[in-house]
């Protein structure tokens, strides 16, 4: 990636290009840092910031030396895109470089998306009935993992390693049959991680999306899911002590892909399948897996074909074993393919094998097998094989199927079937299908031969129409009352299942999303990019309520399909939807920069509901830097828009934003005024996310004056529709009013649920401002219940994170509880210094309550500074 010339120099600059991963990418920006004469991470941070003061940033917003330096720490799971480029520009200001490093971060951020869609199983898939052989590996597996469910032992990992198609995942499942039948075992866990897949958008799944999958099927709430890594291992680990659980990890890359998902538990033994030996397992058994030998091949086809005859050539099984190099993949397709021939010996088959072997000169077993059997399928049959393979996903079900082959859904369920009899498709769970990596590239080849360009495309486009009506249907299920502001779609042609209910809709819509974010890059990419924008347009509101890695990925690729459309409205409303994933996330720069191009695209497409969309973001970004006024004037200037257009959903939205701002600056009566107004609005229209929002926001402004019934109940109506919609931002912000809600009733106990419930969920959406929000409500929590050192240490955390994203109202926060608990502690002075701090941010935002009740305290302070000196 680099080319080095002598000692520390380079001939050439690093190059980015080649770097397929987070850790490659930040060894490239090492280099870089060395080519550059290694300047110190505090000359970078300066560097970085005189750019910045000339374009206008705020102080609070400049960089600082450890989160420059932390750019360059490898095993991040995601990195600030806008510090990196911006570290890259000071090391070397040269345009085309720095756009170099944007297109890596952009390719390497898609991969890391698709990494995170992984599905997991509580259950083994069903074993072959034709499963023979294998005896001295099965023996060895059974004793080891036998030793797993003993008492005081150590975790049994059993590695079965060997190449594409020898059997492994057959072995692996017929040993954890056996071994859950023997011992009992509560449950089963298991994973394809995907680690050979042939298509490169199907990257190796990641650890922390498994644990993520794996939780939830332990019954973790989804809320209580940490969003680090190791946090998920230690939980994981925590859940599974004590039980008697198979995990099974199918198609492993490597050991460090593996070991974040073992347990620490001796009733939890591990069955794990690669085509690498995985030798930096602790404690494995390493089973190695090589094709039948010649008796075994003869007694899995003796098995699979117990009726055929041999005929007239006594080595015809051995001939055609021969013929498929003893592969068990290769044997299965061969035994498919003689139990539904009739008529035929088996020497009848052996000869077949060898004139197509002698006709075609297919070396390879597998290959020879699959040609024989797709030869032997019916015509309607091979299409659908062809069409199958072509499917961007992981998996697809029948209704895919039928969009692909533009049959109904009999008939699409009878060719799956069929194609799962002949070896060609396995279920990964019930109702759905996926191909072998060497299936699906033995099928994608005869595609690009037998079906047109024109056919293929016709097929995918049925398909990506399937999917973006039944997006939109189930779209209209859960969110009714936002309709108008999603595109306008057909309705899907039959067949398509039924998802015209919220459960049904986010059902279908969760089972499905893996393959709506897949379908979003492939349309961008291969030359749809008018599915790619409808389809992240209608999913805006589902993925917004708490996927954003989905989103930013759905997003991004939307955004590029735009560009490529030259529709203004179009790229305005893909930018502004990316923008609010990156304000989610905390990525405020990036947002505000995404909704300042999206406004003027607006303007020139004369669109008044998208100018004031954009406008309403930038008050809610607006707000959460702690730029109350701006905002209100941004809320101003949408809020006339939404009435001239009549929407009224829109406009009890900003009604309810303006009085975030109004009980931020003890504007509460007249906040609460507004929000019923806002609330009528949404009841009206049955806007249920906007009713939801309001009655959060209704009930905080209503503690804040007192009265705590119609608070608590507003709040809990909050909760119970945030829930109902599975919408995991708003659960987060109404758990953190109900936490400081019960903090000013003086329980403690229950503020710190609240907090704790809400800190998990904004932990795994990665939402910066709503950890920092969390982690204060807890620090007050934690002082109410008389433990000041716990609050010091949380209210530090919250101001780390506020700092780092520019939140004032959060830092001011912080510095106000971080006065408040050193003074409990008997530190004056540190308290009078956060106390001044946050009294100068409470300043700047016009926090009046606030500013009052922190004099109060300094004065406290400054007489007893007096009487002590």
């Amino acid at each position: 990636m680099a080319v080095w010339r002598s000692g520390r120099a380079f001939v050439a600059v690093p190059d980015p290009g080649p770097a397929s991963t987070l850790d490659e990418l930040v060894e490239v920006l090492r280099l870089l840092k060395t080519w550059a004469g290694d300047p110190s991470y505090e000359m970078i941070k300066d560097r970085i910031n005189d750019a910045w003061r000339k374009a206008g940033r705020p102080e609070g917003e400049l960089a600082r030396r450890t989160t420059v330096a932390d750019c360059f720490k490898a095993g991040r799971r995601r990195v600030n895109t806008e510090l990196v480029l911006a570290v890259v520009q000071a090391l070397h200001p040269e345009t085309g470089y720095v756009t170099q490093w944007q297109q890596a971060l952009r390719v390497i951020g898609g991969e890391v998306a698709a990494a995170a869609q992984v599905r997991v199983q509580d259950c083994l898939p069903r074993g072959l009935a034709e499963f023979t052989g294998r005896h001295a590996e099965l023996d060895r597996l059974r004793r080891a993992l036998r030793h797993g469910f003993s008492d005081g032992g150590t975790v049994v990992i059993s590695a079965i390693e060997g190449m594409a198609g020898v059997g492994k995942t057959q072995l692996a499942i017929h040993a954890g049959h056996l071994i859950t039948q023997e011992h009992h075992c509560d449950r089963v866990l298991f994973v394809n991680l995907r680690g050979f897949h042939p298509d490169p958008a199907q990257p190796p799944a990641d650890p922390a999306a498994v644990l993520d999958g794996f939780l939830r099927l332990l019954g973790v709430p989804g809320q209580q899911i940490p969003h680090a890594l190791k946090a998920r291992e230690t939980l994981y680990r925590e859940t599974l002590a004590g039980s008697r659980t198979l995990i099974v990890l199918d198609n492993a890359a490597d050991s460090d892909q593996v070991r974040p998902l073992l347990p620490e538990t001796a009733g939890c033994p591990v069955l794990v399948t690669s085509r690498r030996s995985l030798t930096g397992l602790p404690r494995a058994t390493h089973v190695a897996v090589d094709v039948f030998t010649p008796d075994e091949a003869l007694e899995f086809l003796k098995a699979a074909a117990p009726e055929v005859g041999i005929g007239t050539d006594p080595t015809a099984p051995a001939r055609i074993a021969h013929r498929c190099g003893g592969l068990p993949l290769a044997l299965g397709l061969v035994a498919a393919h003689i139990r539904t021939t009739t008529g035929w010996t088996l020497t009848d088959h052996a000869d077949r094998l060898d004139e197509r072997h002698a006709a075609r000169r297919l070396d390879s077993a597998v290959e020879l097998a699959l040609d024989l059997s797709y030869q032997h399928l019916g015509a309607t049959q091979q299409r659908l094989l062809r069409l199958a393979a072509s499917h961007p996903g992981q998996d697809l079900d029948a209704y895919a199927a039928a969009a692909l082959s533009g049959v109904d859904l009999r008939s699409a369920q009878a060719g799956l079937q069929a194609l799962c009899r002949n070896h060609l498709l396995q279920r990964s769970t019930p109702g759905r299908y996926l191909l072998h990596d060497l299936v699906r590239s033995y099928a994608v080849t005869r595609g690009a031969d037998e079906d047109s360009l024109s056919e293929r495309r016709a097929a995918l486009t049925r398909l990506f129409d399937y999917y973006l009506a039944t997006t939109a249907a189930a779209m209209d299920g859960m969110y009714p009352a936002e309709a108008h502001r999603r595109p306008s779609v057909a309705v899907a042609a039959d067949p398509a299942p039924v998802v015209a209910d919220p459960e049904s809709a986010r059902r279908w819509l969760d089972v499905e999303r893996a393959s709506l974010v897949a379908v979003a890059a492939y349309t961008a990419a291969q030359g749809w990019p008018t599915h790619t924008t409808r389809l992240a347009e209608c999913l805006f509101r589902y993925l917004n309520g708490g996927y954003h890695t989905d989103a930013h990925a759905v997003h991004s690729h939307a955004v590029h399909a735009a560009a490529q459309l030259g529709d203004p409205a179009t790229h305005a409303q893909a930018l502004t939807n990316l923008g609010v994933v990156f304000m989610w996330t905390g990525r405020y720069e990036l947002s505000a920069r995404h909704f300042e191009q999206a406004l003027p695209l607006f303007r020139r497409a004369d669109h008044p509901a998208g100018q004031a969309r954009a406008l309403a973001n930038l008050g809610v970004l607006s707000e959460r830097l702690g730029r109350y006024l701006p905002a209100l004037d941004y809320y101003g200037l949408a809020l006339p828009l939404n009435q001239q257009i009549g929407d009224l959903v829109a406009q009890a939205s900003t009604l309810a934003n303006i009085c975030v701002i109004k009980v931020r600056l003890g504007q509460h009566l007249e906040a609460v005024e507004l929000l019923e107004q806002a609330l009528a609005l949404c009841r009206q229209v049955g806007d249920r996310i906007g009713e939801a929002a309001a009655l959060n926001v209704l009930g905080h402004a209503e503690s804040k004056l007192g009265r705590n019934q119609p608070a608590a109940d507003h709040l809990r109506q909050a909760l119970t529709l945030y829930r109902q919609l599975g919408d995991q931002n708003g659960e987060a912000a109404t758990l953190d009013s109900l936490g400081l809600f019960h903090v000013g009733l003086g329980r403690p106990a229950e503020a710190t649920e609240h907090y704790r419930q809400a800190l998990a969920i904004v932990r795994e959406m990665n939402d910066p401002q709503g950890e920092a929000c969390a982690l204060n409500g807890l620090g007050e929590a934690a002082h109410a219940a008389g433990s000041a050192v716990e609050a010091v240490r949380h209210h530090a955390e919250a101001y780390a994170i506020s700092a780092d994203i520019g939140d004032r109202d959060q830092q001011a926060r912080a510095h106000t509880g971080l006065g408040r608990s050193h003074h409990t502690l008997g530190a004056l002075i540190p308290a009078r210094d956060h106390y001044r701090r946050a009294l100068a941010l409470h300043t700047e935002l016009g926090s009046q309550p606030e500013i009052d009740q922190i004099g109060v305290q300094l004065a406290r302070i400054d007489r007893r500074l007096v009487e002590l000196a």
